[in-house]
């Protein structure tokens, strides 16, 4: 008998493991199309804030097409127009890449006070994961519009900050390019060093190694554009 109720609920444990499986599973399918969208939703939010636009899940989209619509495109390593969508292209896979085999999305805005803002996205590595984040130039393709920034699970109160309006804000009005036309990027220093300095910004007290990531971040990506910035 021991035996035999033992092989029972080996059995009757095994069927409800596949059962409970097979029901996440279609529930996770079932609900990816919704994910998919919702995070199309947020994506398109963030570039619109890094160009001044606030918007809302619900009108996201179409604020989107209004200010950049097919605007979007894709360039090489030499900035030039190449074949894939901007907004579908993988940073995490495409930062693995060498940098002359990798995609650089881009993003052209045009602002109702007919001004010209160009969004690219950037993706780094922080303390406890990614960081990744937009910036705004304006049509001189070397002064800072505006940038934003998201971490997958960075520290709460330290390097967690890049989220927070006071951190992102310092990047306006800064350069990416030297008094030479050199890239120089723009670096994430200790609190107190980047006053004056147009390649400069405050790091997150606390948050150094997450601060040094967002630096890291904006050099590598950055720099791959710098072909078509100049032209």
């Amino acid at each position: 008998m021991d035996r035999q109720g033992n092989t029972y609920t080996f059995l009757y444990a095994s069927i409800m493991v596949i059962v409970v499986a097979a029901i996440l599973a279609f529930l996770a399918q079932s609900l990816k199309p919704l994910q998919d969208k919702n995070a199309a939703v947020a994506k398109k939010m963030d570039i619109l804030k890094t160009i001044q636009i606030e918007s809302t899940a619900s009108d996201a989209e179409a604020k989107f097409e209004k200010y950049i619509g097919e605007n979007a495109y894709v360039l090489n390593i030499d900035g030039q127009k190449q074949e894939g969508e901007a907004f579908t292209v993988d940073l995490a896979k495409e930062i693995k890449k060498d940098k002359a085999d990798q995609a650089y999305p881009i993003y052209e805005c045009q602002l109702d006070d007919g001004s010209k803002k160009y969004v690219i996205p950037v993706r780094g590595k922080g303390l406890w994961g990614p960081v990744w984040g937009y910036v705004s130039l304006n049509e001189d393709k070397n002064t800072v519009f505006g940038a934003t920034f998201g971490h997958k699970g960075e520290t709460p109160g330290l390097g967690a900050e890049i989220t927070a309006e006071n951190f992102q804000k310092q990047f306006a009005g800064k350069q990416l390019f030297d008094k030479n036309g050199a890239f120089a990027s723009i670096a994430v220093v200790k609190q107190g060093q980047s006053a004056g300095d147009l390649h400069k910004v405050d790091g997150i007290s606390g948050g150094t190694i997450t601060s040094v990531g967002v630096s890291d971040m904006l050099q590598d990506c950055l720099s791959g554009y710098e072909k078509f910035l100049k032209n």
